[in-house]
């Protein structure tokens, strides 16, 4: 997983599966698109106005929890 920002978009993108895609865009709202590739599967989460949701948007605060042991296989 990677997460991105661009300051000049005030865009933070969320990359969950790397690589080259084809990719289906689903807006949930005006600011928030989430990209789906073949089979359905989620690529990554695009939210736009990131400096208007996050205190630092460059820099979000990011939480893993309880992943040991919950990891799919490859």
């Amino acid at each position: 997983m990677k997460i991105s920002y661009d300051k000049e978009a005030d865009a933070l993108y969320i990359e969950l599966l790397e690589g080259d895609h084809q990719c289906r865009v689903v807006r949930l709202t005006d600011d928030i698109a989430l990209d789906f590739a073949a089979g359905e599967k989620l690529v990554g989460i695009e939210i736009l106005g990131a400096s208007r949701l996050f205190d630092r948007p460059e820099a979000p605060a990011v939480e893993l929890k309880d992943l040991i042991g919950k990891v799919a296989p490859a």
